[in-house]
């Protein structure tokens, strides 16, 4: 039995699982205690509780404990690893390297580096939304401190070729930071074998609570430094002050467990959803995939449906599904997906694309119903108007 609305909006935000509601619940009230109240019962509960989750998290990045800082969150740590960096290593140089396709919370941060003296290149992308590792390595100069790369689009699911860039980073002796929100918990992460020195991800995007997320920052070969954006008790090594959110932490924890447990099988399981649904839905004249159709996650697929505004097209079916034309960050603006805009998209087509993003609760026949649905929506609105496609 079908339950609405469908929910396929799973790169804005995922549900908690139960088991991470579970884990989390004697934090809000038995064991409510500070991690920092080292003189007292309450306190060593929380403290361990701390722990454990750190080593949850860094099991599933390939990390060592002593690299995981706890944050509120992705936006956080985007903010933390291009400012922390870019501060410490200010008499080193002055020059980031990313991409116009990165979130939000990554660009604008480098508009206020900008500000303050620091240069940005943003590389373009191709039509299928990736990076050349040729101008990435055109671009690096003596005064290159850090190139920002995210791991895999938030639009359109594209995942970049990570490993390559660690290793033109290193082979040129700068530090490569990835906000892979989108990707941990959803494809193997693994921050040696990419050769990531700094990688951001947030909890709500693999099925734990809002307001908690990591900054994995590498201790090793090299061993990367950053200056604190928030001052105070000298929280996370010093890395990041303010009394822990330890119920969110174990959560986090506790997803990102479930995420390693079962990433294989569910990344495959996802895959199969999607390639079902893309099936049904390109069988409307005009409909693409935009960006890589084979390099991306295995639950996101971005299409365009010619002919039909995305807006008025979701509005056809939104109290029965729910997807997004965009970034969660970005769906209060009027304008088409700058995302689909740097893939070439003109602006007709990129105001008719939609996101479907896939999860862990996503059924086949939530699948079938979403294929029938939209089918009957973009047909009858082709329909009032006459120049549109059949």
């Amino acid at each position: 039995m079908l339950h609405f609305p469908i929910y396929l909006d799973y790169n804005a935000t995922t549900p908690c699982d139960p088991q991470v509601v579970e884990a989390m619940l004697p934090y809000f009230t038995t064991q409510f205690g500070n991690a920092a109240s080292r003189q007292h019962a309450l306190g060593w509960q929380a403290e361990e509780a701390v722990d454990y989750a750190r080593k949850q998290v860094a099991a599933l990045i390939g990390a060592d404990v002593t690299e995981i800082v706890f944050t509120s969150g992705a936006t956080e740590s985007n903010n933390l690893a291009l400012k922390g960096l870019a501060e410490m290593y200010a008499a080193k140089g002055n020059h980031i390297i990313t991409c116009v396709t990165e979130h939000k919370a990554v660009l604008d941060a480098c508009k206020h580096l900008e500000k303050q003296g620091v240069l940005v290149t943003y590389l373009p992308v191709d039509r299928e939304g990736f990076i050349s590792l040729e101008q990435l390595e055109a671009a690096i100069t003596p005064q290159t401190i850090l190139i920002a790369i995210m791991y895999a689009n938030n639009e359109t699911g594209v995942i970049q070729p990570v490993e390559e860039i660690g290793r033109i980073a290193k082979q040129h002796g700068v530090i490569f930071f990835s906000d892979a929100t989108q990707a941990v918990g959803k494809i193997p992460v693994n921050v040696l074998a990419d050769g990531i020195d700094l990688m951001s991800f947030s909890a709500h995007k693999l099925y734990g609570p809002k307001g908690v997320g990591a900054l994995y920052i590498r201790r090793k070969n090299p061993r990367v430094r950053i200056t604190a954006q928030i001052d105070g008790g000298g929280h996370e090594r010093g890395a990041r002050s303010g009394t822990l959110n330890v119920p969110g932490i174990v959560g986090l924890g506790k997803a990102a467990e479930l995420c390693r447990l079962h990433l294989q099988a569910e990344g495959g399981r996802l895959s199969q959803l999607r390639d079902q649904l893309e099936q049904g839905l390109l069988l409307l004249e005009g409909v693409q995939v935009n960006g890589g159709a084979d390099n991306r996650l295995p639950h996101v697929s971005n299409l365009a449906f010619p002919n039909v505004d995305g807006n008025a097209l979701m509005l056809g079916f939104n109290k029965n599904i729910a997807v997004a034309t965009g970034s969660a960050c970005t769906s209060a603006s009027m304008e088409p997906s700058f995302v689909l805009k740097a893939l070439g998209l003109p602006d007709d087509l990129a105001r008719s694309s939609l996101r479907f993003s896939l999860g862990r609760f996503t059924t086949v026949a939530e699948i079938e119903y979403t294929i029938q649905r939209v089918s009957e929506t973009v047909r009858s609105l082709r329909a009032l108007d006459p120049f549109s496609a059949s």
